[in-house]
């Protein structure tokens, strides 16, 4: 559905992208991180044809952002940066003006989607009484009436409490079942790109450093966290198992029955008051990241 190719961005002789590739298929929620001044919203910025690449295309369902992007931004529907709407107008007002800029309004669509974002009792009040939560809500309606095919969204949970971090993660997981909707956003809340995505791009200093599935976190070795009252003797019976200690952790083979594990060090004798496994998250993995290039700066 989107096609990122090569791209390249320099600003004023500053690289700000250094050959971003990655693709985003039909149907898939996909989540693109890193730091501030990542490049991420220059990324956004290339795909919705508001800013031009040095090098590098941009292609939407087949048709190049760069070539034609009329055509090409007809199945898209965005939020990009801080949504800005007409203070003193309702947000009724300004979806009907907003999509005036871009094609007929059509009044029955725009009930169903206002109906769907749940702001149907406040629709008709000025925008400038809405909460920040309402004020994403509206933007969504707006980005959701060309009914389209793929949503582009620029750190769309930004400043809402957790009950309204909630709502946008069901509303994304309930627009693809039952639409198939494709979905790419940038966020720096890592639990949510973990429990919303399928596949992520990580980028640093404009550099594409990691892109790859969700599910494809696990690591090679299962990890354990493990408490008991012999660390050295635990560390040697694990050994004919091709397992390792780190400290209170312990490493082992994918192959390797913990049970099996477990059972011997206790007929051991060592006496063990917890044993818990851990699961490589994706806080874990950007951390790891950001490790190798600790020159990167903190967001």
């Amino acid at each position: 559905m989107l096609e990122i190719d090569h791209l390249e961005k320099n600003f004023h002789g500053s690289a700000a992208l250094k050959g971003v590739s990655f693709r985003v298929e039909r149907g898939q929620i996909y989540g693109l991180l890193g730091h501030n001044g990542a490049g991420k919203s220059t990324t956004l910025g290339i795909i919705l044809g508001m800013v031009a690449p040095t090098q590098g295309e941009v292609r939407i369902d087949g048709v190049s952002v760069q070539q034609d992007r009329a055509r090409a931004l007809r199945k898209v529907g965005a939020i990009f940066e801080a949504p800005s709407f007409y203070e003193y107008l309702s947000g009724w007002q300004n979806l009907k003006i907003l999509m005036s800029y871009s094609g007929r309004f059509d009044e029955a669509l725009a009930k169903e989607v206002v109906e769907r974002v749940d702001l149907t009792k406040r629709i008709h009040s000025k925008v400038q009484t809405y909460s920040h939560g309402m004020r994403q809500r509206l933007a969504l309606a707006q980005a959701l009436l060309p009914e389209p095919e793929i949503l582009l969204l620029d750190e769309p949970t930004d400043g809402l409490d957790p009950e309204g971090i909630k709502w946008f993660r069901d509303f994304i997981l309930e627009l693809r079942r039952e639409r198939g909707m494709t979905v790419l956003f940038n966020s720096h809340l890592l639990a949510e790109v973990e429990q919303m995505c399928d596949r992520i791009a990580i980028l640093q200093g404009g550099e594409l450093v990691f892109e790859g599935p969700i599910k494809g976190l696990e690591e090679e070795l299962q990890r354990y966290h493990i408490e008991s009252d012999n660390a050295e003797k635990v560390s040697a019976l694990i050994t004919p198992h091709g397992g390792i200690m780190e400290v209170d952790e312990l490493l082992l083979p994918n192959s390797i029955d913990p049970a099996h594990v477990l059972r011997d060090i206790v007929q051991s004798g060592v006496m063990v008051r917890s044993f818990t496994p851990k699961h490589r998250s994706l806080e874990d993995l950007y951390m790891e990241i950001k490790q190798q290039n600790p020159s990167t700066p903190r967001a």
